[in-house]
């Protein structure tokens, strides 16, 4: 195989693949990436880790018709560094890997393209959302999945299309985040599937700032997301989700309403004086404020107090900081008119998008022992609401 391709074009597919690619897998082939001829002019990429499978395309010229199989990191980290201009790539009898750039040359080694594994047949993609949409959903609930491997049917969203309305709802055990929106152009179509949550976080990456929609189908292992010139592929979730209506609080009479900013950065100063094992706060609700407070018994203690919207009996009601400061930064980002930042949620990185103003968080509770269900006051495209247990104080 030979070919020569613009170095921001490589660039910028090579790096929505690394996010696939294991770095560190029992499976050698699996740190590789098959880079394949398509026609005469464009080139595929594809890197897997069994689980989820991400496909580009990139314009090339093809001089030689063919595929090559080289490590991903390594490519990427040297195509990146090089100044922007004509790679040429020409793969040996051998399966090393030959690249020029101006005065630079680099041989890679590179493995048989029988090694690679066959990646799913893509099937349709019959179904289409707005990318916005679909990233709105993914970064509004994707912190409340849980990373605990063990818990398998809850280390991704539920995501369903039922009566034009599509649905995502996760949870780690300890919270709930659910979101909804109805979808004229989904009035006849339904859906219902496990998606995990490498998936949601790559398909952010992909379909971030395009503009386009993104466009989904399954069959009865995988579900398939196209944008533009990039295809998603992952394997399902197989189990039985948590019937989350059961827990959304229907009976929650008591609402203080307060700035979803103010909380946030209130919460983040107190928990640095909370005790390390449970990082717990205390919210003490009481007529026009609520008095945020921390304790450890090794490194003192913190109060800072939040003006709010409440009338009713005083109320204290623990909670592990965590919990709030997840709910609370994403939506201090909501709005119509935003720029994207990134954002760690759990130790990835995703875009939110940072807004002028700083929504009002309607706060309803029934009681101190009860769950706490958070969501954004006023009118909404969205149905959006949090659930969280609280902690015994």
């Amino acid at each position: 195989m030979e070919f020569k391709i613009e170095q921001s074009a490589l660039k910028e597919e090579l790096g929505f693949v690394q996010g696939i690619v294991e770095k560190k897998s029992t499976i050698p082939v699996l740190s590789n990436i098959l880079i394949e001829s398509v026609g005469e002019n464009t080139i595929r990429i594809i890197g897997t880790d069994l689980d989820v499978t991400i496909r580009c395309e990139a314009e090339a010229e093809i001089i030689e018709g063919g595929s090559m199989c080289v490590q991903a990191r390594k490519i990427f980290d040297v195509v990146r560094l090089l100044p922007d201009g004509t790679l040429h790539f020409k793969k040996d009898d051998n399966d090393w890997v030959n690249l020029k750039c101006g005065q630079a040359k680099y041989r890679f080694a590179g493995v048989s393209r029988d090694q690679f594994p066959e990646v799913p047949v893509f099937k349709s993609a019959p179904l289409s959302l707005p990318a916005a949409i679909f990233n709105h959903f993914i970064v509004n609930t994707s912190f409340a999945i849980t990373n605990e491997q063990s818990r398998f049917t809850l280390s991704g969203a539920k995501f369903m299309i039922e009566e034009g309305t599509a649905r995502m709802v996760t949870t780690d055990g300890y919270r709930l985040a659910y979101i909804d929106k109805k979808i004229d152009g989904l009035k006849d179509e339904s859906m219902d599937s496990l998606i995990p949550k490498k998936a949601l976080i790559e398909l952010v990456k992909i379909s971030r700032g395009t503009g386009a929609a993104v466009s989904f189908g399954e069959d009865q292992n995988h579900i398939y997301f196209e944008v533009d010139n990039r295809l998603l592929i992952t394997r399902k979730l197989s189990g039985t989700f948590p019937n989350y209506d059961m827990v959304i609080p229907k009976d929650n009479d008591k609402r203080a309403e307060f700035d979803s900013n103010e909380m946030k950065d209130a919460v983040a100063r107190v928990s640095l004086m909370a005790d390390e094992r449970t990082r717990s706060v205390k919210l003490k609700i009481k007529e026009n404020e609520i008095e945020v407070t921390a304790h450890s018994s090794e490194e003192g203690e913190a109060v800072e107090r939040v003006d709010a919207v409440y009338e009713g009996p005083e109320t204290e009601i623990g909670f592990n900081a965590q919990y709030l400061q997840d709910f609370l930064s994403v939506a201090s980002s909501a709005g119509a008119e935003a720029s994207e930042t990134e954002q760690e949620t759990d130790g990835e990185k995703v875009m939110v998008r940072e807004t002028g103003g700083s929504p009002l968080i309607s706060f309803e509770f029934k009681n101190s022992n009860g769950q706490v269900q958070m969501r954004i006051a006023g009118e909404s495209d969205y149905e959006y609401q949090y659930v969280v247990m609280p902690l015994r104080i």
